[in-house]
Parts: C-alpha cells; sequence; structure tokens
C-alpha cells in the first residue's frame, strides 16, 4: 500500500455545523475562507512533498472501490472530514504527474501560478460561450491568444482559441478543413450525398487524434492515409506528394495535410516547409500538430525547427505539456477563423445578442461545444508570473537534460539511442550486444523486447520514476520524456541509475 501521508502544517480546526450545511445557501464566506486556507495548505504541502509517494501507487486495479460507500452521503459532513479522507484515500493513490520522476508519456506538471489561476477560475465560475455571458472571459481569451502567438514567433494573420485538449483543437482543424474544401457538412451532411471519398494526410508516426478526427467527422479511418517516414521518423514528402496523386486518379478527394513537430513516439520533425509547399500547390489545408514541441518555439534560437509552421493554416500547441499549465488548455492557432466559424455556428434565437451594437466574438461559434471553460484565467496569471523568460529558461534546461541523458545512453555498449533527440525525449532500449548482433532472428528480436519490458517495468515499480514505451521500426522502444516542471538533473541521474542497475540484473541472465 501507499505510504501514509504527513500530517498538513496545518490541522483543521472545527468549523461550526450550521456553517457547513445551511438550509439553503452555501458555505458563510467565514466557514469558506477557514476551509479555504486548509485546502491550500493541503496543496502546499503535496507540492513540497510529493517525492514522498511513489509516483505509480503499488496497488491493482478495483482495490479503490471498495473504500468508498456505496451510497451517497444523504446529510452533509465537515469539511475536516472530508479533507482526511481525501489525505488517507485519494492523494496516496494518485498517479503523481506532479511528482518529478515522472517521466512518462508528455509530462503535464502544475504550475503553483497556475493552480492559483484555477482557483480563481473556479471562484468565477464563467462560461465564456458568448461575449455577454463572460466579457472578461472573451476578451482575455483573445488577450491571451495573441500574446501565445507573439511568444511562439508567429505573424499576426494567426488568430484562435483555447480547447481543452490537441484532439479537440485538431478536430475543430480539420473540420475547418472538410469546410474549406466545399464539404458543407454543416448544413447538408455527408450522408446521401453524391460526394467522392475523402482523403486527409499525416506520417505514419501522426497522433491518433487525427485517425479519431476523421472518425468523429464522419469521414472514416479509411479517410486517414499514412505517408511512411525516412530514418529519423519524419514525413517523407515525396511519398505525400505521390500518394495524393494516387488519390487524384481514383477521383478521391485530398482535403488536408497534418505535419507534426514534434511527434509522440519519438518526438521528430516532419520537413514542414516542403510540406507547406505541396498543401499549397495541391490547394490543401495544412495542420501542424506541435502539441508537445510547440513549447520550444518559444526559444527563438530554437526555432529552425519550425521553419514552414507559419504557413499552415492551422495549428495546435498546448500549454497543459510543456507550458506548465494545469490540464486542461490547449492553444488552436489559425489564419482562417471565418471558416472555423462556418463549420460551427449555430445561433438560436435565445443565443441571439440584441443588446450590443458593436461587433462581439462568441467563441461557441467556433467549437463543436456550447459551453465553455475560462482557460484564459490561469494563462494569464502564469504568464505573468513566469515570464517569458522564465519559460524559456525552463523548457531550455529540460533540453539540456535530455542531451545529457542521451549522451549517457550513447556511451553505455549495452544499449542503443533509436531516434534523435531534438526537444526533451530521448528514445532508447537495453540492446546487450551477445542479442542485438542477431536481431534479425525472430527470436532474438522477442527477448530483446521481452527484456525491455521487464527492464522498464523493474524502474517503474521502484517507485521513484516513471517511464514509458513505444515502438519504433517495431522495436520496443522506452522513452525518457523530460518535462515536468519540478524535474531536476538528479532526478533524471537517478533515473539513469535505476535503468542500469536493472540492465545489470538482467544481464547476469543472459549470462
Amino acid at each position: 500500500m501507499a505510504p501514509e501521508p504527513r500530517e498538513s502544517r496545518s490541522s483543521p480546526s472545527s468549523l461550526p455545523e450550521s456553517a457547513l450545511s445551511s438550509s439553503l445557501g452555501d458555505l458563510d464566506p467565514e466557514a469558506f475562507r477557514a476551509a479555504g486556507h486548509q485546502v491550500v495548505d493541503l496543496i502546499a504541502d503535496y507540492l513540497a512533498g510529493v517525492e514522498r509517494y511513489p509516483v505509480l501507487p503499488p496497488i491493482e486495479p478495483g482495490a479503490l472501490r471498495p473504500l468508498f460507500p456505496a451510497a451517497p452521503p444523504e446529510t452533509g459532513e465537515p469539511i475536516e472530514a472530508i479533507l482526511a479522507d481525501y489525505r488517507r484515500l485519494v492523494e496516496p493513490n494518485a498517479t503523481h504527474w506532479q511528482h518529478p520522476g515522472f517521466l512518462a508519456y508528455f509530462a503535464t506538471s502544475a504550475s503553483s501560478p497556475g493552480i492559483l489561476g484555477e482557483m480563481l477560475t473556479a471562484a468565477l465560475g464563467q462560461n465564456p460561450m458568448l461575449w455577454r455571458t463572460s466579457p472578461i472571459g472573451t476578451e482575455l481569451e483573445i488577450v491571451v491568444v495573441d500574446w501565445l502567438r507573439q511568444a511562439l514567433g508567429l505573424p499576426a494573420p494567426f488568430d484562435g482559441l483555447l480547447t481543452d485538449t490537441a484532439s479537440t483543437s485538431s478536430l475543430i482543424a480539420l473540420a475547418g478543413a472538410r469546410q474549406a474544401a466545399g464539404i458543407d457538412a454543416a448544413a447538408a451532411g455527408l450522408t446521401g450525398r453524391d460526394l467522392p471519398a475523402l482523403r486527409i494526410y499525416a506520417s505514419a508516426e501522426a497522433h491518433s487524434s487525427i485517425e479519431k478526427a476523421c472518425m468523429t467527422l464522419g469521414l472514416g479511418r479509411a479517410a486517414l492515409v499514412r505517408i511512411p517516414t525516412d530514418d529519423a521518423y519524419a514525413m517523407l514528402p515525396e511519398e505525400l506528394e505521390a500518394a495524393i496523386g494516387r488519390d487524384r486518379e481514383a477521383d478521391r478527394r485530398p482535403i488536408a495535410i497534418v505535419a507534426t513537430i514534434g511527434t509522440t513516439s519519438s518526438t521528430a520533425i516532419d520537413p514542414v516547409a516542403r510540406i507547406a509547399g505541396i498543401a499549397e500547390r495541391e490547394g490543401l489545408w495544412l495542420h501542424v500538430d506541435g502539441a508537445y514541441a510547440g513549447a520550444a518555439a518559444l526559444i527563438p534560437a530554437r526555432r529552425a525547427a519550425f521553419t514552414g509552421w507559419e504557413r499552415a493554416d492551422s495549428i495546435v500547441v498546448n500549454p497543459h505539456k510543456w507550458f506548465f499549465t494545469p490540464l486542461d488548455a490547449s492553444l488552436l492557432l489559425t489564419r482562417r477563423m471565418p471558416t472555423l466559424r462556418d463549420a460551427f455556428s449555430l445561433v438560436p434565437e435565445y443565443l441571439r445578442t440584441l443588446d450590443r451594437e458593436a461587433p462581439v466574438r462568441d467563441f461557441n461559434e467556433y467549437t463543436p461545444q456550447l459551453g465553455r471553460r475560462f482557460r484564459a484565467l490561469k494563462l494569464w496569471v502564469q504568464l505573468r508570473s513566469f515570464g517569458l523568460e522564465g519559460l524559456r529558461r525552463r523548457v531550455e534546461e529540460h533540453i539540456r537534460l535530455a542531451q545529457e541523458f542521451a549522451a549517457w545512453v550513447d556511451a553505455d555498449p549495452d544499449f542503443e539511442r533509436l531516434a534523435p533527440v531534438p526537444f526533451s525525449t530521448v528514445c532508447f532500449r537495453f540492446a546487450p550486444p551477445v542479442l542485438a548482433r542477431h536481431e534479425d532472428h525472430p527470436a532474438h528480436r522477442r527477448r530483446l523486447d521481452e527484456l525491455n519490458a521487464r527492464l522498464m517495468d523493474a524502474v517503474n515499480r521502484s517507485g521513484e520514476v516513471f517511464l514509458s514505451h513505444t515502438r519504433l521500426d517495431d522495436r520496443f522502444t522506452i522513452r525518457v520524456a523530460i518535462g515536468n516542471l519540478r524535474t531536476e538533473e538528479r532526478h533524471v541521474a537517478r533515473a539513469w541509475e535505476l535503468i542500469r542497475r536493472e540492465a545489470d540484473r538482467l544481464a547476469v541472465e543472459l549470462e
């Protein structure tokens, strides 16, 4: 079982029962103030001591549900009882994304300023679906989106909005691509029409959210054409051109290309400038997925990797990844906002603005959702607290740490790096020469995969770090993704120490 957390440095004070359960209203202000102080103390203690927990709780599926009552409480309970159960049941049994040893997937770590922004967001309770339902929510979003556009070095024609995740941002962008291609699905739908098969192109390494977008938009998974990649897992432009040509000859209709800067498995960089040229010649919408790696564009000296993305029709970058913003916050930028509006606008009478003459932006007209969160507030708080300089220093340090880790891998004869390291993710495997030299034999390939899966599992069970995997060139690949706000060099060094220790243990078996 997970260890019991230490006591909060401020033990909950007793709150009067009447303050917690008034007959018709909310907590009274003083009761809320006292409870709020307790919650902030809990948060501060958690962030200060998150390393005391294993990154992954040592429990099995189904172990937690029996710890909770089967039925909801009939009467209200005191806040001290609720927070005690939070400390006992919730915090120890979470996967600790805030832990500096979280090196899996792409980290989503919440900065303290961002957490404070989330608290303020909850307090205001805004729903910026219309300008009138949240003037500040609407206009601050416009301001923050433009701040981020400038921070990433993109030109003024880009406008945009904030969504929950890259999946939603890409879905909206591809709906815009469908609309721009003259397929007015918003009005006429797709069924019962004499339409050719539609095609969207992305590399074999593109994120699964692109395929899901095709499913959701009614295009079907068959609409996504996966383009082969080179030895560095980047899309091959000549293969893209050939695929488009084949589809046109077969009377299929290409509508969009998705290029990725920082693919999920290996953080490969598609040649966006060349792809943009193809998109322009073919009259196709170009969407660039920079959900993870887009944060590196904050650093002017690193923008060579992003050459050509300024020619895209739409771009997604996720501040809740490498900008350290609390989940959720995805930035969708586009040069074609009116097209997105055409794809999603629906204004029934009860949503019409009749009491304002000045033009307003009602963000619900650009998204599938009507209700929206006030995501701009936490970003505004965080950007002001860290400044662009503070974000740049943190991102640059993570890139440095990844290069250092890659150097350790490269220097060890028992390990093999499996992809370039353009950002802060290292892909590698344990490849002892006794097996690696005979890898062409299927049994040896399976044995290597098995050893690496066992190695990763053993490291994760240590509780000190959390690693994830992928497959590259059909090889089991361990990923170390450095992007957590609290990760320091000592955590990366400890991860390598644990990896080496388990590799030594496995080597004994091989001998």
